[in-house]
């Protein structure tokens, strides 16, 4: 008896340790339920495609990336692609993954973004080591910027050789879809209709490059910014109206004062949800 009540005892200890313990993250279901990597893993294999949201200086969305790709490597060959790499910088980028050219050539030639030491240098080497493709699917800023100011139509003044850095023209758009309204709700009108078509062309080229660099039986998984795949819009919407029969599988990346439960804004906005304590260290 005695030593049944110190198991019990020690048991209560541990339990009660555990709950004390503080957690920097936690996954979530698109309802709201606490979910398991192991688990969230098993359904991302059985997919064709990931839209993995981030927030670009979230030190806990970037390890997870990297995780989540390491083991997605061991069950499926990949493909990977980024946001974070503009098309007309492919060639540059494929240089470097065949070893042509060094880091210190590729960060003189390419377009990096600050942090890419960081938080987007560690996908881009595995991707080296395992002779892995990896897409520059964006389209280049100036084009954006080009559309933010003139709309679509801007486009057909560019080359030919330009426009195939961007999705076929015209593009699909739909303004009516909640993320693009939002946007110019949350500008408050500033930018007018134009601004949700700069993040439309950007959508629909990163859709597009995607779909480019897909190889059947492979599994696609892309890093990009939250907005652009939150609520199964933007890249994923486009991927849809081209290629419905892929299974496409998105992750988003929130953040929270208490983690132990998602807000009632969070669910539903991914597949799956990294839920970050606020306090969290930002990589800038």
């Amino acid at each position: 008896m005695k030593k049944l009540l110190l198991l019990v005892l020690s048991l209560y200890l541990i339990g009660t340790s555990y709950g004390q313990q503080k957690l920097a993250y936690q996954l979530f279901n698109a309802k709201g339920k606490k979910i398991s990597y192991g688990k969230m893993l098993q359904v991302l294999t059985e997919k064709d495609i990931v839209l993995f949201g981030e927030f670009h200086n979230n030190a806990i969305a970037h390890w997870l990336q990297l995780e989540v790709t390491k083991d997605c490597k061991e069950k499926r060959n990949l493909v990977l692609g980024a946001e974070m790499f503009e098309q007309d910088n492919q060639a540059v980028l494929d240089q470097y993954l065949r070893g042509e050219i060094k880091a210190k050539a590729l960060d003189s030639l390419a377009r990096l973004w600050k942090n890419y030491p960081t938080d987007y240098a560690p996908l881009v080497n595995f991707a080296k080591e395992n002779k892995i493709a990896f897409a520059a699917s964006n389209v280049p800023r100036r084009y954006a910027s080009m559309v933010s100011k003139g709309g679509f139509a801007i486009l057909d003044t560019i080359s030919n050789k330009e426009k195939a850095w961007l999705a076929p023209l015209p593009i699909a758009y739909d303004a009516s879809l909640p993320g693009y309204k939002n946007m110019v709700a949350m500008m408050g009108g500033h930018g007018g209709d134009n601004l949700p078509k700069a993040q439309a062309i950007k959508d629909a080229t990163m859709a597009h490059f995607i779909l480019k660099y897909y190889t059947a039986g492979s599994l696609f998984i892309h890093y990009n910014g939250s907005y652009h795949s939150d609520n199964h819009e933007g890249i994923g919407w486009y991927i849809t109206q081209q290629r419905p029969e892929l299974k496409q599988v998105t992750i988003t990346t929130v953040s929270q004062k208490d983690i132990s439960k998602l807000l009632a804004e969070n669910k539903g906005k991914a597949d799956f949800i990294i839920c970050v304590d606020e306090d969290m260290t930002n990589t800038y």
